[in-house]
């Protein structure tokens, strides 16, 4: 039997599901730079994933194999940086973005573009992220109104 304190106010919407979305992981993802070092660790892991020599095959191939597994793993370690370090997002992101595109040349077409791109975005969203920033709000207009003109005070006239 669920008390009274348990259950959400009267007209408040609840999901499908019967539970509200933690609201203190949604607070800390807010405070960070979450989706683009996301977008970058899951575009490491998708090169890492798609890598076609084993690691055996990789040492007798030397330095330029070894590339192969290391600009991947550096992606992902930035991302995963960038989740819990944000203060640091900016040296992650522009380290993030060169070994993204380096992987390119070393590691299948940068695991077939998909994992290239996902570095690319993910540390170009993480580099524009403000911490600061009031959340926009969208508003939405009715359809024949226009807006009011702006009264500026300093235009003479």
């Amino acid at each position: 039997m669920a008390s009274a304190a348990s259950r959400p106010p009267a007209g408040a919407a609840v999901p499908a599901g019967g539970r509200r979305p933690p609201r203190a992981f949604a607070a800390w993802r807010r405070r960070r730079p979450f989706w683009g070092g996301l977008l970058l660790l899951l575009g490491g892991g998708e090169i890492l994933l798609t890598e076609q020599a084993s690691i055996s095959v990789v040492l007798q191939a030397g330095a330029g194999g070894i590339a192969a597994y290391l600009l991947p793993l550096v992606m992902a370690v930035c991302g995963l940086l960038m989740i819990l370090n944000p203060a640091q997002r900016l040296f992650y992101s522009v380290v993030g973005v060169l070994v993204s595109l380096g992987s390119w040349i070393t590691s299948n077409l940068g695991g077939f573009f998909v994992g290239l791109l996902l570095g690319v975005i993910g540390s170009s969203m993480a580099f524009g992220w403000l911490p600061d920033q009031e959340p926009r709000r969208w508003r939405r207009r009715a359809p024949g109104k226009k807006p009011d003109p702006e009264v500026r005070a300093d235009s003479a006239g």
